[in-house]
């Protein structure tokens, strides 16, 4: 069976992105398989896999994240998390968490955030992970990120307290970053202990698949791919008729009355999805033909 489509995965716990993106081409036995929005092998949670054809539709994506991750105060790392060797480590049992709130507010919005030096970002051509391994020091890049929300969700005291929080947060954010900063703000130290990710690119944690789940589907052939046009809500959809939508399925412009304008999804008769267009002066141009009509 030809799989087009997306598969919400659940991703494991010590599994990189590729090793993930890998493992779904073996057991579907197909060859265009990819991912949006890598995560990191240490983190769980949503990793959208596009199937096929639908692997041309990974940059319309939108690119709103969310997670629940745990942040560790008193310690810092290498990497920013559990992964990375200990820089420092101080008790604060004394921290309260007032002080912790107060420290947070200052996430919220658009912020400058510097990656991790052990990061997949590349400067002058090469990861920053990699650098790191050789013991290179290299200025890394400030970005500006942008945080929606944070929500504590629970706090642990102890020598070394742990803070819950959940974030949404714009394409870019590193919690890991979120973290250290913290810490230094608090001046603890502050790394991050667990991170997952509960939404990613339009899809959720609650719909998601573990892989022991999708083998069960493949064993029992009931495994259906998510449609194409799933992840795609955030776009306005325009409708074409029969001969109009021919046309633009062969890379056709195509006239079309409306006040749109912009990426848009694009279907015959409001079912069939066709691909996604461009709309511009009334003027509907091909971006991605999903579904040619002959």
């Amino acid at each position: 069976m030809l799989f087009q489509g997306f598969l919400n995965l659940n991703k494991p716990f010590d599994w990189t992105s590729h090793d993930c993106v890998a493992r779904v081409r073996k057991l579907l036995h197909l060859k265009r398989v990819g991912h949006a929005g890598t995560l990191d092998p240490a983190a769980t949670g949503v990793l959208p896999i596009a199937l096929g054809k639908a692997t041309r539709l990974l940059q319309y994506l939108p690119e709103n994240k969310a997670y629940k991750a745990t942040i560790r105060l008193g310690v810092r790392t290498t990497t920013d998390d559990l992964e990375g060797e200990i820089i420092s480590s101080q008790a604060c049992a004394g921290l309260s968490l007032a002080k912790v709130k107060t420290a947070l507010v200052q996430f919220e919005g658009k912020i400058e955030q510097i990656p991790p030096n052990y990061s997949a970002i590349q400067v002058d051509g090469k990861r920053l992970y990699d650098l790191a391994r050789q013991g290179k020091i290299v200025e890394v890049p400030v970005r500006t990120v942008e945080i929606f929300h944070i929500e504590i969700l629970d706090w642990r005291e102890g020598d070394f307290p742990e803070l819950d929080v959940a974030i949404a947060c714009g394409s870019g954010t590193y919690i890991r970053a979120i973290a250290r900063d913290l810490g230094t703000i608090l001046e603890t130290g502050g790394t991050l202990a667990a991170l997952i990710r509960t939404q990613s690119s339009g899809f959720d944690l609650t719909d998601s698949l573990t892989f022991t789940d999708l083998e069960t589907k493949l064993q029992g052939g009931t495994f259906q791919p998510l449609a194409p046009d799933t992840a795609l809500q955030h776009l306005l959809s325009v409708t074409l008729p029969a001969t109009s939508a021919q046309k633009w399925c062969q890379g056709q412009r195509v006239s079309l009355n409306s006040d749109i304008t912009g990426i848009v999804r694009v279907y015959q008769e409001e079912t069939r999805f066709l691909g996604v267009g461009q709309l511009q002066d009334e003027v509907l141009s091909p971006q991605m033909v999903f579904e040619p009509i002959s």
